[in-house]
């Protein structure tokens, strides 16, 4: 079964002050996220103490990935990027050349 999520809400620092207590109350049982901003820019979000491990380990699976990609990227740095195009296409229509004439034998 799908994990319900809060919805999120954007408010005003000046109508946090007033409400703080009451927004703290919400995001705990998970009932909402909060969008604090400042002269209408995004400068704060408030999440539950649930959400904050769960937010710290996609920040490290994210950065995970990109140094896998960093990783697979190094081989290729003085390739012309116009030439990995060129492979990755070639490649591509040779896997599905080959899945197709896979799926015809399978068929007849």
């Amino acid at each position: 079964m799908l994990e319900q999520r809060p919805g999120t809400r954007t408010m005003k620092f000046s109508e946090i002050k007033n409400h703080l207590s009451s927004l703290v109350d919400e995001v705990s049982r998970g009932e909402a996220r909060v969008v604090i901003e400042k002269a209408g820019i995004p400068v704060a979000v408030l999440i539950s103490a649930e959400d904050l491990p769960r937010l710290a380990r996609m920040d490290e699976q994210f950065a995970e990935r990109r140094r896998v990609l960093e990783a697979m990227r190094e081989p290729f740095r003085d390739v012309p990027e116009e030439e990995i195009e060129r492979e990755v296409t070639r490649a591509v229509a040779e896997v599905r050349a080959e899945m197709r004439a896979e799926r015809e034998a399978l068929l007849s």
